[in-house]
């Protein structure tokens, strides 16, 4: 129903935002990165999830189309509603959040508060191949964090290890520190193997 709305913020606190656009407020649940994106400005974009209950109609808002695009699919998943999905997206940014699903590290997704480690598993499970597979968009940090992959690959097999033997090790790698830079995980794929 809407896409974004671009207005004037008039109100904001870590957990909402209240932005008017054509003499209407819209009051909308933020996430962490959201807020700390728009904290400093009047004018803002910000991209609008439109989730209609029983009980209430909730706009939740967005600093980035990909933040809004993760929001997506973690509310896909069974068992992850709004709150729960907004609260992973404040502990962890797109980029952390798809290099952990993409490294299978349930045991740092259950950081999350009120988020155990079934649900964690559920979401690195159904969202695995989503995130991997589509990139979530063109300059997604899923891609992002499949390209620190296979460069580290690269150097890797370029300094004479086997391709099967780097795999094994920089899965372990990426499971340990998801959010490393190139650099950083072939210097500790180079201590394992």
């Amino acid at each position: 129903m809407y896409d974004y709305l671009r207005g004037v913020l008039t109100e904001l606190s870590p957990a909402y935002a209240v932005v008017e656009c054509g003499g209407v407020g819209y009051s909308l649940i933020i996430s962490l990165q959201t807020y700390t994106e728009i904290e400093h400005k009047t004018e803002v974009k910000v991209f609008v999830h439109h989730a209609v209950r029983e009980d209430a109609e909730l706009l939740y808002g967005f600093a980035t189309r990909r933040e809004r695009d993760i929001f997506r699919l973690l509310i896909g998943v069974s068992g992850v509603g709004g709150g729960t999905a907004r609260m992973i997206l404040s502990t962890y940014t797109p980029a952390e959040l798809s290099n952990i699903i993409a490294s299978e590290n349930a045991a740092l997704l259950k950081n999350v508060k009120g988020l155990g480690l079934k649900t964690a598993q559920k979401i690195i499970v159904d969202l695995r191949d989503k995130v991997l597979g589509t990139g979530v968009d063109s300059e997604g940090a899923a891609q992002q964090g499949t390209e620190v992959y296979a460069e580290s690959l690269t150097a890797l097999t370029m300094l004479g290890f086997t391709k099967a033997a780097s795999e094994k090790v920089l899965k372990t790698v990426l499971k340990e520190s998801p959010s490393a830079s190139v650099e950083e995980i072939v210097r500790l794929a180079l201590k394992h193997l």
